[in-house]
This record gives C-alpha cells, sequence and structure tokens, in this order.
C-alpha cells in the first residue's frame, strides 16, 4: 500500500514560475560560485535557476533513492570534489522528502546553500530555501513524468 494519498500536479508553466520565484529568493543570498544538481529531478530547476542567476558553472551529484513511488536504499554514482565543505555552491534539487537525499548531499557539502522547489515536513530542516511547502503524504506528479492522455468524461451518454 502506497504511503500517498494525495497528487499534486506540476505543468511546465508552473514549474517555471517556481523556479524563477526560488532564483529571484536567491539572487541576493551571495555571488554563487555555481551549481550542484541533484540528479535527475533537479536538473530542470537547475536550468531554470541557472538562466535566470546566469550561472554557467554547473555540476552534478548523481544519487538515486527512488524506485517509481517507493524509497529505497540510496545509491551514489557520482559525487564532485568541491573543496571548501561547499561554502558558495547552489545545491538543486527537485523536492525534499524524507529527507535522506538531502541529508547524504548535506553531509557532503554541509556549507552549500541547498534549494529545491518543494518541501515536504521530514525533509525541510535539510533545505535552506525552498518555494511551496507539501504534504507527507502527497505524490508530486512533475510534467517530466506524464504524458498527454484521454479522460473520461464525468457523465458518459450517447
Amino acid at each position: 500500500m502506497s504511503q500517498y494519498d494525495s497528487d499534486f500536479f506540476v505543468s511546465w508553466e508552473e514549474l517555471h514560475k517556481a523556479g524563477r520565484q526560488l532564483a529571484k529568493a536567491l539572487h541576493d543570498v551571495t555571488q554563487w560560485k555555481g551549481i550542484l544538481t541533484v540528479t535527475r529531478g533537479g536538473m530542470v530547476p537547475s536550468a531554470i535557476i541557472a538562466r535566470e542567476l546566469n550561472i554557467r558553472m554547473i555540476d552534478t551529484i548523481c544519487i538515486s533513492s527512488y524506485e517509481g513511488q517507493d524509497s529505497g536504499e540510496l545509491t551514489l554514482t557520482k559525487a564532485p570534489d568541491i573543496s571548501d565543505e561547499g561554502a558558495g555552491w547552489l545545491i538543486i534539487d527537485d523536492l525534499v522528502d524524507t529527507g535522506k537525499t538531502a541529508a547524504e548531499v548535506r553531509s557532503r557539502y554541509p556549507r552549500a546553500h541547498f534549494a529545491t522547489i518543494y518541501a515536504k515536513p521530514a525533509g525541510i530542516e535539510y533545505v535552506d530555501s525552498y518555494v511551496h511547502e507539501v504534504t507527507q503524504n502527497t505524490w508530486i506528479r512533475f510534467p517530466w513524468d506524464m504524458k498527454l492522455s484521454y479522460a473520461d468524461p464525468i457523465i458518459k451518454g450517447g
């Protein structure tokens, strides 16, 4: 049985607006050395924020913890060697959920600024900035995970 009993659908337009909102909040925080993107979810938000803040240095930390809607063991396949514990770097992910991934990334770069578009209560302590808070039992449906399809009308008729 799934731990999620609510869906939150995000359109490309909504994601772009939220990315710009996050970029505005991050604009005056510091002079960023670069963005460290948490793959794969952080890639689209990172592209938006990099454009808005004119950041050209982008690297990735490749870590996964999901298999579908199930949270599993962390798998780290790449972690860049960033000096000074990440000071001056901006870590971007699409969301913080349980905090398991964020805690691992934070342990590697404790002085970096961690920002997400969405934050859930269990992981919110690991991020410095976020745009929207959602309930823990909500599954966020990002536009890259969806496709357009036919929907039956509420009342079927002839």
